[in-house]
């Protein structure tokens, strides 16, 4: 008698889920502060949506929008729709009318598994093609637990596709198209540290195996890819993963979890969530037991010198891991800070070979020259129905398909990449560019400074010059001349702000990121 074997599941999201339940069902795969869930249990609630979302026609290669705050629904949909061979959309629940109406239109959403508070807003919508809302109200539970818990969906294939649009700092935000296995080797393999995945059935193995499994945190709302990749990366490692579903940040909030969870790595998506953290931490410094908490990580926007030194001083000893990357790139580059001074500046990362910096002819820039940065490997297939950014963005070099964002970069002496900014929003000034990234870090390290951005504006002269807009702390009384001659202590004075604007707020979108189109905007107006 010949024993048949069971073919090897296809590199799937969905896949490596199922595997990790059916190997270490007990072991929790997500932990909110109200309870947890297991690998098992988070597997058959997406199991039970998944056939809900077939019975209600959705078919394979639809597109569902999932628009909701953080709340374990956000995870039954995403698991859910991938389960069913659909394609979750991440909808931004901050946006309005115009916004909404065209992230929906623009994805082809035929269902919405939606919060109850945002029912009547995309139902004033004209929007032919959404068919079916799955409400997440008093009925969803009743719903789920009629649905049936055995898998039935099959035909998953590693090419089947992750849709993540972008909330990026210009533009509306598009729709980045990944195969499955793309963005699994891409994004979601950073917890292994990009170690090779031989198969879905491996990856579970490993994780039964390794009883030192760590719980990850991330600060920012699953509707933000860094916080979906958070979420991939720890249970393509058999990790624990904690969930913050208060309805708004809170720093307080954050801690609280970090200790009822034992979170051992907390992840921030840039200033505007690791300066608060860490201000409430000085301000209560007995207040959490965060024993656990051995690594700080951050992602999707630039963590400045200001506030690394912030955390460093409420968080002494703990490793702080930058890394570089973005929706169309994956994880590409990262660095390691072991809590030491460091000096102001772009961020440098330690990159691989898939990494490379072109010049305006696509050819390899020699060391020390700016240029675009690149990379190859698994990358997208593109952006949703926009073959001409697509072309703009994803080359053919010699016969290797890279992804070149728009970022600038250099490439260092010892190899490393130093990550000058986005080009989008690079400042001509006489001839000379100016990333604002740069001159934003620097004036984050002036105490009195909350927050900041720098923006062009149109000059007679020069062309363009360096206009900042800045939030002081309350209550103190910094001048626009301070501000300068602190600048001038750490760049070149091109790159000093020539009008420094004080504002209640700095504009940024609902991501947390910097609104460079609104920021600009205001100094236009402010300069006159």
């Amino acid at each position: 008698m010949t024993e048949t074997t069971a073919a090897p599941r296809p590199l799937t999201i969905a896949d490596i889920l199922e595997a990790m339940a059916d190997t270490i069902p007990d072991r929790i795969a997500v932990q909110t502060i109200d309870r947890s869930y297991t690998f098992a249990e988070i597997d058959e609630r997406a199991t039970r949506l998944a056939n809900r979302l077939v019975a209600l026609g959705v078919e394979p290669g639809d597109h569902v929008a999932v628009h909701a705050p953080n709340r374990i629904e956000w995870i039954d949909a995403f698991y859910g729709c991938l389960k069913a061979r659909a394609v979750p959309i991440n909808i931004n629940y901050k946006y309005k009318h115009d916004e909404l109406a065209y992230l929906y239109g623009n994805a082809d959403c035929v269902a919405a598994i939606i919060a109850p508070e945002f029912v009547e807003m995309v139902q004033a919508l004209d929007l032919p093609d959404l068919r079916q809302l799955l409400v997440l109200d008093d009925s969803y539970e009743t719903e789920l637990a009629a649905a049936s818990p055995v898998r039935q969906v099959t035909g998953r294939s590693a090419d089947d596709h992750y849709v993540l649009y972008t909330g990026g700092t210009t533009g509306n935000p598009k729709g980045v198209v990944w195969r499955n296995e793309d963005v699994v080797k891409a994004a979601l393999n950073a917890s292994r540290f990009g170690a090779p995945i031989e198969s879905v059935e491996a990856l579970a193995a490993e994780a039964a195996a390794n009883e030192g499994f760590l719980t990850l945190l991330a600060c920012g709302p699953m509707m933000h890819g860094g916080s979906q990749w958070i979420l991939g990366n720890g249970h393509v490692a058999g990790f624990t993963v904690a969930l913050y579903t208060e309805p708004n940040f809170s720093p307080e909030g954050i801690l609280d979890l970090v200790q009822k969870a034992g979170v051992n790595s907390l992840t921030f998506l840039g200033d505007a969530m690791g300066r608060p953290v860490a201000e409430a931490i000085l301000a209560e410094p007995d207040r959490w037991d965060l024993s656990s908490l051995v690594a700080v990580s951050n992602g999707a926007a630039p963590l400045s010198d200001g506030v690394r030194d912030e955390i460093r001083k409420a968080l002494p000893g703990r490793y702080i891991l930058d890394s570089y990357g973005a929706s169309e790139s994956g994880a590409t580059g990262s660095r390691m800070d072991e809590g030491k001074e460091g000096p102001a500046g772009a961020p440098k990362f330690g990159v691989g070979p898939d990494v490379e910096v072109f010049d305006a002819e696509f050819r390899p820039c020699p060391v020390g020259a700016d240029g675009l940065l690149g990379r190859s490997g698994a990358v997208p297939l593109g952006y949703y129905k926009d073959p001409v950014k697509t072309a703009a963005t994803f080359k053919e070099i010699d016969g290797v398909r890279w992804v070149i964002p728009g970022d600038f970069a250099r490439r260092e002496e010892d190899g490393s990449v130093t990550v000058l900014g986005r080009g989008s929003v690079c400042i001509n000034t006489g001839g000379e560019k100016v990333h604002p990234e740069e001159v934003e870090a620097v004036l984050l390290r002036h105490d009195d400074v909350f927050d900041a951005v720098v923006v062009g504006t149109a000059h007679e002269r020069w062309g363009q010059q360096v206009t900042a807009l800045v939030q002081l702390r309350e209550g103190v009384a910094t001048t626009e001349e301070q501000l300068r001659e602190h600048c001038r202590s750490l760049i070149s004075n091109y790159k000093v702000p020539k009008q420094i604007f004080f504002v209640d707020k700095v504009p940024r979108t609902p991501v947390s990121k910097v609104d460079y189109p609104a920021s600009a905007e205001l100094a236009k107006q402010l300069v006159g």
